[in-house]
C-alpha cells in the first residue's frame, strides 16, 4: 500500500528574492562594470591574428627540423689527413671484456674466468 503525499511549495518567497529574477533590469553599478571591462587596450598592445601567425611562421622557418638527416660530407683532402688520435696501450688496471670487447677498469670486471664486465655479466 503506498500513500500519495501532496507538498505545496510556497512560490511567493522566491518573488522577494531579487538573485533569482531573471528578467531583472540591470542597475547603473551593473551597467559601469559591464563598460569597464568591455573598454578596448590600448591601440599598441593590439596584435591582429594575422601578424601573429605571420610571427609563428617565422619562428618555423628558421628553427631547423629534426626530421631532416644530418649528412656528413667529407670531402677528399679530409679523407687523406692522417687522424691525430693518440692510441694508449691497455694498461695493467684495465681489462678487456669478451662480450663486448670495451676496455674497462679492473673494478668493473663481474667474472674473472670469463673477462666480463658488469654490464654483461
Amino acid at each position: 500500500m503506498t500513500e500519495e503525499i501532496d507538498i505545496d511549495i510556497d512560490d511567493t518567497a522566491d518573488e522577494d528574492d531579487p538573485a533569482l529574477e531573471d528578467d531583472a533590469e540591470p542597475t547603473a553599478a551593473d551597467l559601469d562594470d559591464v563598460a569597464v571591462a568591455a573598454e578596448p587596450p590600448v591601440a599598441g598592445d593590439v596584435e591582429s591574428i594575422q601578424e601573429i601567425l605571420q610571427k609563428q611562421e617565422d619562428a618555423d622557418d628558421d628553427a631547423p627540423d629534426d626530421d631532416d638527416p644530418i649528412i656528413a660530407t667529407i670531402t677528399k683532402d679530409e679523407k687523406l689527413e692522417p687522424i691525430e688520435t693518440r692510441v694508449v696501450p691497455i694498461q695493467a688496471t684495465e681489462f678487456t671484456c669478451k662480450r663486448c670487447f670495451l676496455v674497462k677498469h679492473r673494478s668493473q670486471l663481474a667474472d674473472k674466468k670469463r673477462t666480463l664486465c658488469r654490464d654483461c655479466a
